[in-house]
């Protein structure tokens, strides 16, 4: 989820827990400190995108890093009860992760595979206003302040629990209108009943949208996996090796610019974001050894 999400989640959750002001603080803080290997986008985006959501958060950072806060306080508050606050928030903002599309990679560092419910988007207006607008009504209606709180999480819950029967819903639908050996969907922005879906099929990746609603199914495209020398090569490069640790059904294209060849891979799960989201380019020049890289790029 973004930060101003788990800002708001971890706000609610301490308001609703403790009036301790040094316990909620510590919840604050637990609720968004998993983000902090955001850092690394600042080094370079290929180190971002193999280790974004990896090892702060994976279920060793989950219960060591309480720890932290908890022997700190063990005398001014108590160790236990610090550790379980701290613990709450923390695992909270992995939940949320979860329920997104953006893989997570909760069981790090024992297994770097990313997880994801994909249920929900990166930014979901559904979960953010309800928390939003509880924070700002708890300022007038004071007294009425940990019911706001509550009611926001139980609408939450109660979303991402219809998101998940819409899903299974989305994907049996598919099932019955297109024949494939794999079936994916994946949450639109702002959207219950359209779903991306991702279908493979022999050598063949479909793509498209399910409709709920209008109980039919659009295919957007039909892209044949290729296997090239190009693309072998192409997966030489930072680029595509970090595209390829991230992406979920990665897939190579060639294209031919005079004497130059270059393989555009996209990760079709996101086949639906404008601008190439999640794509990496590579450029290379046919020798008598094979192909030579050129230039590669990663757009994230």
């Amino acid at each position: 989820m973004d930060p101003v999400t788990h800002f708001l989640s971890g706000f609610v959750l301490g308001k609703t827990i403790t009036k301790h002001k040094i316990l909620f603080a510590v919840i604050l803080v637990s609720s968004i400190i998993p983000d902090i290997d955001i850092i690394m986008r600042l080094t370079s985006k290929e180190l971002f995108l193999i280790y974004h959501r990896g090892i702060t958060h994976g279920i060793a950072a989950l219960f060591l890093f309480p720890f932290i806060p908890a022997i700190i306080f063990r005398k001014k508050i108590s160790f236990l009860k610090t550790y379980t606050v701290t613990f709450s928030a923390y695992a909270l903002h992995l939940f949320l992760d979860l329920t997104n599309q953006y893989g997570t990679k909760i069981l790090s560092p024992f297994d770097w595979t990313p997880y994801s419910l994909a249920l929900t988007f990166i930014i979901d207006p559904y979960i953010l206003l309800p928390l939003l607008l509880a924070v700002l009504l708890s300022i007038k209606f004071k007294k009425q302040a940990k019911f706001l709180y509550v009611f926001s999480m139980i609408f939450i819950a109660i979303y991402i629990g219809t998101k998940a029967y819409l899903k299974a819903e989305a994907k049996d639908f598919l099932k019955q209108k297109i024949e494939a050996h794999q079936y994916r969907v994946y949450p639109l922005p702002n959207d219950f009943l359209r779903w991306w879906f991702v279908s493979r099929y022999s050598d063949e990746y479909i793509t498209g949208f399910v409709d709920l609603f209008t109980r039919r199914v659009y295919i957007d495209e039909r892209i044949k996996i290729k296997n090239d020398s190009a693309v072998d090569k192409s997966k030489d490069t930072e680029s595509v090796k970090a595209l390829l640790s991230f992406a979920t059904h990665p897939v190579a294209e060639i294209k031919h610019e005079g004497n130059t060849t270059v393989v555009i891979w996209q990760d079709l799960s996101y086949g639906f974001l404008p601008d190439n989201r999640f794509s990496a380019n590579v450029w290379l020049q046919k020798t008598s050894q094979g192909y030579r890289i050129i230039n590669s790029t990663l757009k994230i």
